[in-house]
């Protein structure tokens, strides 16, 4: 029987494609301390469990398809509250942000086409546009700087006859990297001249640490109609089970485009768009704040735990809650596997992400790990601990 090629073309998830390893790791009664899935423990706040016990219907129904009135209500005046000047009419809510992505990259692209994304970056977004035959052109971003943007005239000259939108994770994912006010207004000026969309997945805009200010591309005066934001409930509200997201833009035709596929596939959950108004309209700014500081107290422990283990290489990450870093091995992907299959340090070892696939260019990120700072601070130590014993042995056994 036949298996398409857009499906055998398409990766596994680098985030999860050893989960079965770690699996059979568990069965032999190891604890594994997950550092590879952005699944915050975070409590989801009591307003979403409230809404859905305190639900009168007696039958669960379609919903309209570009999302309840209510949430697509909510989550502009959120918006709002961010200094955006988003209508209810110009939210879209689709099921998860990994939905929002494909229907916006859909809408943009065609078979064949280009987008140009700064790599690393965000593995299902290779994922979601390799089957559907769009093609992520990548420019370099290292961990040595922070990964900060490089020049205007190395974005410029990827962009080509099918280039069609700007790709861009803010706060960054994998990177842990925010971008300043300079980086997007210098994207913001290149969609503008050269006629792109800029996709701005800003799922992790209230992660930013040390003060910094999170600049959204939608604050950028000009460019209204070439932005569309990406956004979810999963990492804001720890509601990732939630499958919740939406796509906001000034754009009409964006618009009726991202309603066309959103009427194909029927509609979205209805009981956790219910859920997610309660979150929006009952969780109050404290808690934000609260959660913010638990993720940069955790970001430091880790950060300083890290360094802790000779010849890394990892520079401070400044948002979302990830960080990558370089080890000295010769693959990184080899080493979690032997921690996974081989090495134990009390009867517990450490599961990360291999970074490799979060590059669109052969040849980067072989010696790089993300770890997911979404444990608390001693589970972190102790994993890191865990990397130290394990980095030792393995060097010895196989880098002699």
């Amino acid at each position: 029987m036949y298996i398409s090629e857009r499906l055998q073309s398409m990766q596994w998830s680098p985030i999860r494609k050893l989960t079965p390893i770690a699996q059979a790791t568990k069965k032999r009664g190891v604890k594994v301390y997950h550092l590879n899935v952005g699944q915050p423990d975070i409590d989801t706040p009591e307003g979403f469990f409230k809404a859905l016990r305190e639900y009168e219907g007696k039958i669960v129904d379609y919903p309209l398809s570009e999302g309840i009135p209510e949430l697509r209500e909510a989550t502009a005046e959120y918006y709002r509250k961010c200094g955006l000047d988003f209508s209810s009419e110009e939210v879209i809510i689709t099921t998860g942000g990994s939905e929002a992505l494909l229907f916006a990259i859909m809408t943009v692209a065609d078979f064949g086409d280009e987008l140009i994304a700064p790599e690393p970056y965000y593995t299902n977004y290779n994922g979601i546009s390799t089957p559907i035959g769009v093609n992520i052109k990548p420019f370099l971003t290292v961990a040595e700087n922070g990964f900060k943007l490089p020049a205007k005239e190395e974005i410029v000259k990827l962009i080509g006859p099918k280039t069609r939108a700007i790709l861009v994770s803010n706060p960054g994912n994998p990177t842990g990297a925010v971008y300043s006010r300079e980086e997007i207004e210098m994207l913001g000026e290149i969609a503008k001249k050269y006629g792109l969309f800029v996709i701005a997945d800003e799922v992790y805009r209230e992660f930013c640490y040390d003060g910094l200010e999170f600049i959204s591309f939608a604050s950028i005066p000009g460019i209204e109609e070439n932005v569309i934001i990406i956004d979810s409930i999963s990492k804001r509200f720890s509601a990732c089970g939630a499958r919740i997201g939406s796509v906001a833009t000034k754009n009409k035709r964006v618009l009726e485009s991202v309603s066309k596929l959103a009427q194909a596939r029927a509609s979205g959950p209805k009981m956790d768009q219910i859920g997610a108004v309660a979150l929006y309209k009952s969780t109050p700014d404290s808690y934000f704040q609260e959660v913010n500081r638990e993720y940069q107290n955790r970001r430091d422990i880790l950060y300083k735990a890290i360094k802790e283990i000779p010849g890394v290489v990892c520079e401070l990450p400044r948002g979302a809650f990830y960080v990558i870093v370089k080890f000295p091995v010769d693959d990184v992907e080899k080493f979690i596997i032997w921690m996974l299959g081989e090495f134990e340090d009390n009867g517990e070892t450490v599961m990360m992400a291999p970074v490799a696939s979060f590059y669109g260019s052969e040849g980067h990120g072989k010696d790089e790990a993300r770890i997911a700072y979404v444990l608390k601070g001693e589970d972190l130590k102790r994993a890191m601990e865990i990397v130290k014993k394990a980095l030792k042995v393995y060097q010895k056994k196989f880098m002699k």
